[in-house]
């Protein structure tokens, strides 16, 4: 067994490996990569952490990351507040961002219906959602929860709760990625591609 250990460097990879994705030896490489930067680097790296826990927090409305009592997005005038996208987090908000498709406003659910991992109606932020569709400023809920069985109960579960509002729920299409061979495509995505088939 190797006896070589120094315990700063020790600290500095366990604590890297908690990061999700990060395993234990990308999590010493990025430590060694730290310890051999400079010490101007280390401070940013060190005050960006700080500084993203101590001035972020959830928006008030939609429970997207904010510097303010709003997110940028709800505070947007020029967004369309009509129209809510509901997702499971806030990852979820950046990658449909990214698109730069959807025009509309969010709610971040913080996850999805799944007894077995202890994850409850009562976790989610299900009655914040249906307290904003019930204002009758909301015209269509959009569920862009991802394509799994826990995500799919949620959505069934969400539109059915929305049915007693003056609300139109969608669900985003879930198609053949960009790229994709049919033959490695599971049967499921196939079938709901050629379900949402649109005229050409």
């Amino acid at each position: 067994m190797s006896q070589f250990k120094i315990a700063s460097l020790d600290n500095l990879i366990v604590q890297l490996s908690k990061l999700p994705g990060i395993g234990r030896k990308t999590a010493q490489r990025l430590a060694i990569h730290i310890l051999k930067g400079s010490h101007d680097y280390a401070e940013a790296l060190t005050g960006a952490i700080v500084d993203v826990k101590q001035n972020t927090r959830l928006c008030g409305r939609c429970f997207n990351i904010a510097e303010d009592t709003l997110c940028s997005i709800c505070a947007d005038p020029g967004r369309d507040h009509s129209k809510i996208c509901v997702v499971e987090d806030i990852v979820d908000v950046m990658a449909i961002e990214a698109s730069n498709e959807y025009r509309g406003v969010y709610h971040v659910l913080g996850g999805v219906i799944s007894p077995l991992a202890g994850v409850g109606v009562d976790d989610l932020k299900i009655r914040e959602l249906l307290e904003r569709a019930r204002t009758g400023d909301i015209g269509e809920v959009l569920l862009a929860l991802n394509l799994s069985t826990e995500g799919e109960a949620t959505m069934i579960y969400l539109s059915q709760l929305l049915k007693n509002h003056s609300v139109e729920v969608t669900r985003i299409a879930h198609g053949i990625p960009l790229g994709s061979h049919l033959e490695f495509v599971d049967q499921t995505t196939i079938g709901r591609a050629i379900l949402g088939r649109q005229k050409i």
